[in-house]
C-alpha cells in the first residue's frame, strides 16, 4: 500500500511526462472561476497539461457538478463555455463497470457516492493518480491521491 501523496503547487512538475490524472470537481471549478485562494494551487497542473506534459481526465459526475452552478444562476452562456473548456479533456463515462467498482470502493473506504465514482473512474482508466481538494479521500491508502491542500 502506498500513502496519500500530498503534492503542493510546485509538485505538479515532478510528475512523469505523459502521466494521466483524473481531476476531481473542485480543482476544475477553482481554475474556471479563477478562485483567488485555491486556483493558484492547481494552476501548475493545468499549465503542465497545456504543455502536453500531463493528460487530464474528468468524470461525467464532475461535468454535471461543474455545470450546476452556471445552470442554477441561469447563466447559459457560461455553462456552454465551461462545457466547451471541459470537453477538451478526456471525459470518463459512468459505465456499469465503473458503477460496480464505485459500490465496492464506497464500502471499502466509506466514501460518498460521487467520490467513489471519481476513484473508480481513475482506476478504470489506469490513471497515475487522482487530483482533488477533498479530504474525504484520506482513507484511500493504496492509490495516489494528489491534493492542492497546503496546510
Amino acid at each position: 500500500m502506498t500513502e496519500i501523496v500530498p503534492v503542493y503547487n510546485a509538485g505538479w512538475g515532478s510528475l512523469t511526462d505523459g502521466a494521466t490524472l483524473l481531476v476531481d470537481t473542485a480543482p476544475w471549478i477553482y481554475v474556471l472561476e479563477d478562485h483567488p485562494v485555491f486556483a493558484p494551487r492547481f494552476t501548475g497542473l493545468f499549465e503542465a497539461a497545456e504543455l502536453g506534459r500531463l493528460q487530464l481526465a474528468l468524470t461525467t459526475v464532475t461535468l454535471a457538478e461543474v455545470l450546476t452552478g452556471p445552470c442554477k444562476a441561469k447563466q447559459t452562456a457560461l455553462a456552454k463555455r465551461y462545457e466547451k473548456a471541459l470537453g477538451r479533456y478526456h471525459v470518463v463515462p459512468l459505465t456499469a463497470q465503473v458503477a460496480v467498482m464505485a459500490a465496492q470502493l464506497r464500502v471499502q473506504y466509506r466514501l460518498k457516492l460521487p467520490d467513489a465514482v471519481q476513484l473508480a473512474s481513475a482506476l478504470d482508466i489506469g490513471a497515475t493518480a487522482l487530483v482533488t481538494h477533498d479530504r474525504d479521500f484520506s482513507r484511500v491508502l493504496d492509490f495516489p491521491v494528489l491534493t492542492g491542500v497546503t496546510a
